[in-house]
């Protein structure tokens, strides 16, 4: 067995700040030690390096990075990889959005070759930003999932993605069938699903893209193979609220019409969730379903402002998105500057050590992952960062202020992007260096 270990400040999180005092949220340790077994890429051991350095073997690796912070990798909970070379595309609407941009960019991923070309450009900047595993949006092509998993496997990444289900209202080159939908989606499940690091989710784009029927294949798939997840979007946009309500005028809203067909469970992963009823609230906490909270997408595209507090109030689990391309930041710590201030917006709250939570075991939470990844408790899967608190001249002189860790890290929330990230590792090898 090769052990290494890790000495630099070691930050992670235990407990929900919101449902423990703060003290027991998490764990800090300003001299810590983080110690894996490299063979199988799981955490050992973590705390004071001077509690933990004198029972380390003589043949145990050290990397000293005091001086820096380690914490888990970033965990996004939604995200679109084939839209990486659209972001930033000049704002519309979400609908309009939809048919300007990302569908034509999408049609590119019929093409193995091209598909594979951008799914490596994306996990790039990933690892830049510091995130090791997302919940991710493919396209209906069967290659694009494929040349997905594919370059997350030669990296060893913990990832999920899906094809794409969408069989009516897109343009013609972009529908399959429901039947076509199921039969891709099933043989993609066998070949993927829990093959090493990858995870399955089967994902219907939104409502109004797929016809009943598809939406009836959709909830068998779930029915068939336990443990795969659903991943889709549910009330971004007002407009597209209205247009769900005119398609499926028999359901009582958006959420039923995923209900009625049985997509909500405990690894069912909704985006946005902005206009939501209070019995839609209610009805995804009883089926223990998650969001995912997308700030810089839900701004960029005029969408609405999230309610953090309704999910709070509920006990809804929420992780955070990136939701790259209409987000137009792969950092989850940019995303956390936007997810405050649209709170701020809504005078509710979003403190650093919720931020951060909502980053690392609170997405690691909403994706039904907790028991491999999100913290350092022995025994997890070792993805984490190395984070330099003094990336850029500005960061430096603003910590150098600071009187507490919980100022360090809100201005780290609200200054740090993909430049504070020194180093990325997953399962204990290092696949990102700054």
């Amino acid at each position: 067995m090769t052990k290494k270990a890790f000495r630099a400040e070691i930050l992670h999180f235990i407990n929900d700040p919101d449902s423990v005092p703060i003290d027991q949220a998490y764990q800090y340790f300003d001299d810590g030690l983080l110690v894996i077994d490299e063979h199988s890429g799981r955490i050992e051991q973590v705390g004071y390096y001077s509690e933990v350095a004198p029972f380390l073997g003589y043949d145990t690796l050290l990397e000293d990075y005091r001086g820096r912070l380690i914490m888990p990798g970033f965990i996004d909970t939604h995200v679109h990889y084939p839209q990486t070379e659209m972001i930033a595309a000049h704002g519309e609407k979400l609908l309009e959005w939809l048919n300007t941009y990302t569908f034509p960019v999408e049609k590119k991923f019929s093409d193995p070759v091209y598909a594979r070309k951008i799914a490596e450009r994306f996990l790039d900047e990933l690892l830049r930003a510091g995130t090791t595993t997302a919940m991710v949006f493919a396209t209906v092509h069967k290659a694009s999932v494929d040349a997905f998993f594919d370059a997350c496997e030669q990296r060893n990444l913990r990832m999920i993605t899906g094809k794409v289900m969408m069989d009516r209202n897109a343009p013609d080159y972009l529908l399959d069938s429901a039947d076509s939908s199921f039969r891709d989606s099933q043989q993609l499940i066998d070949e993927w699903h829990d093959r090493g690091r990858a995870r399955y989710a089967v994902t219907p784009r939104f409502a109004p893209t797929s016809t009943a029927e598809q939406l009836q294949k959709a909830g068998q798939l779930l029915r068939d193979n336990p443990g795969v997840y659903l991943h889709t979007h549910l009330s971004e946009n007002a407009d597209e609220v209205a247009w769900v309500n005119q398609l499926f005028p028999d359901h009582d809203g958006y959420l039923d019409v995923y209900d009625s067909f049985g997509l909500l469970g405990r690894r069912s992963i909704f985006a946005h969730c902005i206009h939501l009823t209070d019995n839609e609230w209610q009805r995804l906490a009883q089926c223990r379903c998650n969001v995912a909270f997308c700030p810089t997408s839900n701004l960029f595209l005029g969408s609405g402002l999230f309610s953090l507090d309704s999910a709070r109030s509920r006990d809804v689990q929420v992780g955070i998105g990136t939701d790259v391309g209409g987000g137009s930041s792969f950092s989850m710590l940019q995303t956390l500057n936007e997810a405050y201030k649209v709170l701020q917006l809504r005078g509710e709250t979003l403190t650093a050590f919720k931020g951060l939570y909502l980053a690392t075991l609170g997405g690691a939470m909403a994706l039904d992952l907790h028991d491999l990844i999100g913290n350092f408790v022995s025994g997890k899967e070792a993805d984490f960062i190395v984070i330099d608190k003094a990336a850029t001249p500005l960061l430096a002189f603003r910590m150098q202020q600071c009187r507490s860790l919980s100022e360090q890290l809100f201005v780290l929330s609200m200054l740090g992007d993909d430049r504070v990230i020194w180093a990325t590792y997953a399962a204990g090898k290092l696949v990102h260096q700054r």
